[in-house]
């Protein structure tokens, strides 16, 4: 039953995923993000009691990411990556550097927050769940971009 489920929940990700990606608009944005509330939800296996402490904060963690992504994709649109001096590379290294550990600080701090809503074990999971939804968006983003092609 739960794999039927879990085919059925990816048959519409394709589809939404399809449809929406490309278009760019707001809108797509809260259909994906509604097909990740579902698509978690499943693979986590959240009760509802669960489900209601665990997504806000991983609302407010992902507006946190988004908030550093922001700032390191404006400092990327800075610099002529083709012609940088050396003192330059030094600057964006540390840069990236930094980023990195924002980022695993950022994570650390969520992570805490969830454990505490969920379990070790699904919050655990929790990480390979984001990389498993994000690939099955990279590869349907792939799919649509070469059937497109041809």
């Amino acid at each position: 039953m739960m794999k039927n489920n879990t085919r059925n929940l990816i048959a519409v990700l394709v589809f939404f995923v399809g449809t929406t990606v490309f278009y760019g608009q707001k809108n797509d944005w809260e259909k994906i993000k509604s097909l990740k509330v579902a698509y978690f939800t499943e693979k986590l296996e959240l009760s509802s009691s669960e489900a209601k402490g665990f997504w806000p904060i991983y609302e407010n963690f992902e507006k946190d990411l988004h908030k550093l992504y922001e700032g390191r994709r404006d400092l990327k649109k800075k610099y002529d990556y083709s012609n940088l001096s050396e003192k330059d590379s030094k600057h964006l290294l540390d840069t990236y550097l930094e980023f990195e550990r924002e980022k695993v600080d950022i994570t650390k701090t969520y992570y805490a927050k969830i454990s505490k809503v969920l379990s070790y074990r699904k919050t655990y999971k929790l990480a390979r769940v984001e990389e498993e939804f994000k690939r099955q968006l990279i590869r349907e983003y792939r799919d649509k971009h070469q059937k497109g092609k041809q």
